[in-house]
């Protein structure tokens, strides 16, 4: 699990998979709202490490792997 987690492989996918989820017209634009503005908005409001990014970027990839999964799902998109 952590192998995977840390595998630049499974990242690139994940990417892939959220760009494709997001330009589609089968996922309705509540569902990627849900999906985006909190990742926005996570990376404009302070946080408790200012000018740090590694929390925003492991609290986007956690947001993008969530969003990717439960989009395919429930949209029936692989």
């Amino acid at each position: 699990m952590l192998r995977k987690l840390l595998s630049y492989k499974h990242w690139s996918l994940v990417v892939r998979r959220v760009g494709r989820l997001l330009a589609s017209p089968r996922v309705p634009v509540r569902e990627k709202l849900l999906f985006g503005v909190p990742v926005l908005l996570y990376w404009v409001l302070p946080d408790a490490l200012p000018f740090v990014p590694i929390d925003d970027i492991a609290v986007t990839l956690f947001a993008m792997n969530v969003f990717a999964g439960r989009a395919e799902r429930k949209y029936g998109l692989k």
